[in-house]
């Protein structure tokens, strides 16, 4: 670490030099505020220790220079003539640390451990600030061309402000993309707002988006800030684009032009700067062609357009995100148990519920495979099946991915009592699970069963 020591007492600044050097600090000296102001902008040092009353530049002005050039440097104020005032004077400026002549080397040095452990601290809260950066844009999983010039192109236009339409099928992952082009933006540091038009009634959307004054209707007890306000100087993600109702786009293609909302119930225009970034699962072109939407709207969407390509046509990514899903959802030490037939029944099916689809199977088949493997027969891929030697065997249908896993982990636990005489300490063992997490099971999935509790 550098360090820089103004101190026009020749003794004392040798002195002090000479045990810091001992101490593995790489130092430098001044006599006076000026050339240490000098050394400070050729070396930029992480540390000044710098006395108060100096020849040409004071310790204060040396303080605010200083602060000013590197506001991360730590200053460090020593004088013979203490007062509270300028104690307090420093501290406000924003000195580290203040002491007065004399002072014992020790107490300088451990000053100096808490700096040293303070910058270890902040040069690791910022590389695990880069660490996640990076886990979320290696969301954007793939190594096929499609991805590749996917990614290419979202570093491309993530940092220019036009809007962008973002097109793919329902589960290829618009979203995440949105977000790509946010998080390596000028705009990364506010807020990412998502707003989805499906999930929203159409008479509540335009208070949603633009917001209401209190009193605007009934039940409007206050002023309500709207997705587009809540957005200001960020991106506002407007997912579903194709289901936004006809009425309402004159409205939102006001907004984009004149970069102005006004909330219900009210007279005045409210300035915005937002990135719009909107995305749509059908063919948005096509939906202007047949007067579902509205042309002049969709042009000032289509500003730059992304397209998101269905999992089925980009089949040679499934081990990649495999690997992905499993190491999101805490299950590395599952990797094993995939093996040749897994892969080659996720590599046949279609997909039709994309990336999605495809995480929700990777859960379903770490949950299912705490007895130490993973049987083919949970992926429940219809269209595997068919050609499949297991084509005869009938399966039931379910209404829900939960009914799914409540009945297959039935079937595990019947199967692993049997095999350990009905004693639960066997069983758990057997299943490499608590005993306390196996009779949790029991009691909720199988109350009537009976079993040795040994």
């Amino acid at each position: 670490m550098k360090l820089l020591i103004i101190e026009d007492e020749r003794i004392t600044r040798i002195s002090l030099s000479d045990i810091l050097k001992t101490e593995g600090y790489q130092v430098f000296s001044a006599e006076d505020g000026e050339e240490g102001l000098n050394i400070f902008r050729k070396e930029l040092p992480e540390v000044v220790i710098t006395d108060l009353r100096l020849p040409k530049l004071s310790g204060m002005e040396v303080l605010s220079s200083v602060l000013e050039i590197s506001p991360t440097c730590k200053v460090i104020l020593i004088t013979a003539f203490a007062t509270v005032d300028t104690a307090v004077s420093s501290l406000k400026l924003g000195a580290y640390d203040y002491f007065t002549k004399p002072f014992s080397p020790e107490k300088l040095l451990s000053i100096l451990r808490n700096i040293t452990q303070l910058q270890s601290v902040l040069i690791e809260n910022e590389e695990l600030r880069e660490k996640i950066q990076r886990l979320e844009n290696s969301n954007i999983i793939g190594n096929s061309e499609s991805m590749k010039k996917l990614v290419e192109t979202i570093s491309q236009i993530a940092q220019n402000d036009s809007t962008v339409l973002i097109e793919g099928e329902s589960g290829t992952g618009k979203e995440l993309v949105a977000r790509a082009l946010h998080n390596n933006s000028l705009r990364k540091k506010e807020k990412f707002v998502t707003v989805s038009c499906s999930s929203i009634p159409e008479s509540l959307l335009e208070s949603e988006l633009f917001g209401h004054e209190k009193g605007a209707f009934t039940g409007a007890i206050k002023r309500h800030e709207g997705y587009f306000e809540r957005a200001n100087m960020g991106t506002i993600f407007i997912d579903d684009i194709d289901d936004f109702p006809l009425n309402m786009q004159v409205k939102l293609l006001r907004v984009i032009q004149e970069r102005e909302i006004t909330p219900v119930g009210s007279s005045a225009n409210i300035n915005i700067d937002v990135r719009i970034v909107c995305a749509t699962k059908v063919d948005l072109r096509q939906k202007v062609e047949e007067k579902l939407f509205r042309g002049d709207l969709y042009y000032r969407l289509n500003i730059i357009p992304l397209k998101l390509p269905p999992l089925r046509e980009r089949k040679q990514d499934i081990p990649l995100l495999v690997d992905f899903f499993f190491r999101k959802h805490k299950a590395e030490d599952k990797l094993m148990l995939l093996n040749h037939e897994i892969i080659s029944q996720l590599m046949k099916y279609s997909w039709p519920g994309n990336v999605r689809e495809l995480e929700n199977i990777v859960e379903r088949m770490i949950a299912l495979s705490f007895s130490g493997a993973i049987d083919p027969i949970v992926l429940d891929l219809s269209e595997t099946r068919k050609n499949s030697t297991t084509q005869n065997e009938s399966f039931e249908q379910y209404n829900s991915f939960d009914e799914f896993i409540s009945k297959k982990e039935k079937e595990i636990l019947v199967w692993a009592l049997n095999k350990s005489d009905n004693i639960v300490s066997n069983a758990a063992k057997l299943l490499k699970i608590p005993r306390t997490t196996l009779n949790s099971k029991l009691e909720r999935l199988l109350p009537d069963y009976k079993y040795k509790k040994e």
